[in-house]
C-alpha cells in the first residue's frame, strides 16, 4: 500500500477581477462561506467540506484564462441538486453552456462564473 505524506489537494488559487462580486456569486450557487476575506483575497469553503477556494484580485489579462486547466468541478450530493443549483444559476444570470446527463440518473450542468471560468457540477451514483 502506498503513503502520501500530504492530505492531498488544498485548495486552487484563482484570479478574479473582483473578489466582492465573487463572494457573492459562490456563497449564492454553493452555499460557501468566508475564511479570510482582505481588499484583494477571499478564501472561501463549503459548510461540512475541506474544500478551499483562493480568489485573488490579479492583472485583468490573467482573469478567466484556464492556463490549461479545462474547468474545475463539484460533485452533487443528490440528483435533485444539479436541479437546485441550475435555478440559482439562472436567477443570477449566469451563462450556461451544457447540460444533460453523462447517463440516466447521472444529470450535469456546465456554466460560467463571473470571471468566465467554467464549472460543472454532476451527480453520480458511487458503488458501495
Amino acid at each position: 500500500m502506498s503513503h502520501s505524506h500530504t492530505y492531498g489537494l488544498s485548495h486552487l488559487a484563482i484570479a478574479v477581477a473582483n473578489v466582492n462580486r465573487t463572494l457573492q456569486f459562490y456563497s449564492s450557487v454553493f452555499g460557501m462561506i468566508e475564511m479570510y476575506h482582505e481588499e484583494k483575497m477571499l478564501q472561501l469553503t463549503t459548510p461540512g467540506c475541506h474544500d478551499v477556494l483562493v480568489f485573488e484580485e490579479r492583472d485583468p489579462n490573467l482573469t478567466g484564462t484556464s492556463g490549461g486547466i479545462a474547468h474545475f468541478g463539484y460533485r452533487a450530493k443528490q440528483p435533485s441538486d444539479v436541479h437546485e443549483i441550475r435555478k440559482k444559476l439562472l436567477e443570477l444570470k449566469a451563462e450556461i453552456v451544457d447540460e444533460g446527463q453523462f447517463l440516466p440518473g447521472s444529470p450535469y450542468i456546465f456554466f460560467k462564473d463571473p470571471d468566465g471560468y467554467l464549472i460543472e457540477v454532476w451527480y453520480e451514483l458511487l458503488p458501495g
